[in-house]
């Protein structure tokens, strides 16, 4: 019988910078959204499944920052009138432009009020990714090749008792113009983990498997926990493998 992996089913939050966006004038029905919002994402995080949520949020954070500063810097920018003159000081003092000044200024009053609760959200998620990247221990499978830009990574699946096999590569991926590393893994193959085959044997059958790879880089994740597979373990560990080319000094 083929071995499966169960389902686990990640709860879906609609958090956007549209949230905010399209709030309307009535603020505390925005304000529920959002805390509705969070509290689906805390749900997941008490479960801890922490992705695709974590970078979700961050990203969002650093969104509603950019927007919280091109408002305040149209809200300086808007025109002053005179409020009265100091005769003692000789000058002129204007007025500033009111708080409340229409859509922008809900608009402003809304992000205030979440940046806070939304920062507090990505901690908690943080705090599980510390717990769970102190977990994982990269391990070298037998002697490395000069080329690590490409080859296999082993990530044990602790919840489903399997082995999870991945080829990784290496690659340079452009987003905003802007170029960075990225890695893409495809999945090669789920095999009972039974712990008592190590790994450099697995490694030798997937030479024999995929020959284009005589003496491929090869990686295995130690660990014990078990906690979401996708949503947390294999992010995580995906994460740690390229930390780890980089400091070995492996990616160029």
């Amino acid at each position: 019988m083929p071995f499966t992996k169960p389902a686990y089913r990640v709860t879906m939050a609609s958090l956007t910078v549209e949230t905010f966006l399209t709030a309307g004038p009535d603020i505390e029905r925005a304000q529920y959204s959002v805390l509705a919002g969070l509290q689906s994402i805390k749900d997941d995080f008490a479960r801890t499944a922490i992705y695709p949520h974590l970078g979700e949020l961050i990203e969002l954070h650093s969104s509603l920052d950019t927007l919280q500063g091109q408002l305040g810097e149209i809200r300086d920018a808007l025109p002053t009138e005179i409020e009265s003159v100091d005769l003692e000081q000789n000058e002129v003092v204007y007025s500033k432009p009111s708080e409340d000044f229409g859509p922008m200024g809900r608009l402003t009053q809304l992000i205030e009020w979440a940046m806070p609760r939304i920062k507090e959200t990505i901690e908690e998620g943080r705090t599980i990714f510390e717990f769970v990247d102190g977990s994982l221990k990269i391990e070298e499978v037998g002697i490395l090749p000069n080329y690590t830009e490409e080859g296999y990574l082993m990530v044990p699946d602790r919840e489903a008792d399997e082995l999870c096999v991945l080829r990784y590569h290496m690659s340079i991926v452009t987003r905003a113009n802007e170029r960075y590393r990225g890695l893409r893994t495809t999945l090669v193959k789920r095999m009972p983990d039974r712990r008592v085959v190590p790994p450099q044997h697995i490694k030798l059958e997937l030479t024999k498997e995929r020959p284009d790879l005589p003496n491929p880089a090869t990686y295995y994740v130690d660990t014990d926990i078990s906690f979401p597979f996708d949503a947390t373990v294999m992010p995580i560990a995906k994460r740690k493998l390229m930390r780890h080319l980089f400091a070995s000094g492996s990616t160029g």
